[in-house]
């Protein structure tokens, strides 16, 4: 990558100035590079150990933990570091598709994949008690998860309007320009795009405990009901006349791509991006339906055999009954 680097220009960008970089490619975009971000990249490596500290210290004890929920979490931590410490991010700062693809990665599929992998319950099980009288990382969790705070802001009536405000807001006002004047705004952009697709997403994937557990149809309005402000945002970045946003407005030569082209484009990935997390999020869904069902079946059965079915039986003597009454009815009416 560092040989596709040109010399530095004083176009518009972060910090007020930008590399003139060549032309995009899949090579150069997922190419790690000195300009990386070590604050995720420390991020990533952190919550990557975190979890397999957690993991490892189940398996010592004996404890069961569904290997498919490492594997999803580290794929989740893996997409946060190619969006963040990779070429991706040095060409997300000076072309709007990019930076779109940063955006729907970090907010919508990010997320699904690390709430997946189930960090809340494994640090519940993981983390040791506190002896009496004490509070420790457990029980800190613990008080997060009941405190008034969480209950607000995993709330859908905060957290549907907060996902939706994220796209207008930010794109739709001076705000992005002038959050990518600095790094520290640039961070703080994909900082808030992470937490908010984990806070939307949170209550409706249920995989966690949480304050909110709506059953499986309102979660599945939940989901939808905040794609077709998604999609409208999509189309109408695509339809715009018009550059949007001052920071993409003028792109380096070297680049080779044109700014209302390129701002097409991103409305283009921003309308259909949408689709692969619904549909992730709907099997992960039908999924946990399907094995709520089979837990309900079973606990039946089970209850059954230790009662020998006292509740159909007494549901079919007072059928009989109902029966017999009727039938007492009739003969009284025909005598």
């Amino acid at each position: 990558m560092g040989h596709d680097m040109i010399a530095m220009s004083g176009m518009p960008g972060m910090g007020g100035m930008a590399h003139d970089l060549a032309p995009w490619s899949v090579g150069r975009l997922l190419a790690v590079h000195p300009a990386t971000s070590w604050f995720f990249l420390a991020v990533c490596v952190l919550a990557e150990a975190a979890y397999l500290t957690g993991w490892l210290r189940l398996v010592r004890r004996g404890d069961r933990w569904p290997v498919h929920r490492p594997i999803v979490w580290t794929a989740g931590i893996l997409t946060v570091f190619l969006t963040t410490c990779t070429g991706t991010n040095e060409y997300g700062m000076v072309m709007f598709s990019v930076h779109m693809v940063q955006h729907m990665v970090l907010s919508m599929l990010s997320p699904i994949l690390l709430l997946l992998g189930a960090p809340i319950t494994l640090s519940l099980r993981a983390l040791r008690p506190a002896p009496r009288g004490r509070r420790g990382p457990r029980e800190l969790l613990v008080a997060l998860l009941h405190s008034r705070y969480v209950r607000v802001i995993s709330f859908p009536a905060v957290t549907i309007p907060l996902f939706v405000a994220s796209l207008y807001g930010l794109y739709f006002t001076p705000l992005f320009d002038w959050l990518m004047r600095y790094g520290w705004g640039h961070t703080l952009m994909m900082v808030h795009f992470i937490l908010v697709g984990l806070l939307f997403f949170w209550p409706i994937m249920g995989v966690d405990p949480g304050p909110h557990r709506p059953g499986y149809v309102m979660r599945i309005l939940e989901l939808f009901a905040g794609m077709p402000f998604h999609a409208f945002f999509g189309i109408a970045i695509m339809m715009s006349r018009s550059v949007m946003v001052h920071t993409f407005a003028h792109p380096a030569a070297s680049l080779g791509v044109d700014a209302l082209g390129d701002q097409h484009a991103a409305g283009g990935l921003a309308w259909a991006f949408s689709e692969i997390p619904s549909v992730i999020v709907l099997i992960a869904l039908t999924s946990q339906w399907a094995k709520s069902e089979r837990r309900v079946a079973k606990r039946e059965d089970r209850k059954a055999d230790r009662d020998g079915d006292a509740e159909l039986n007494a549901y079919n003597a007072y059928l009989a009954s109902l029966e017999a009454r009727s039938q007492g009815r009739a003969q009284g009416s025909a005598s």
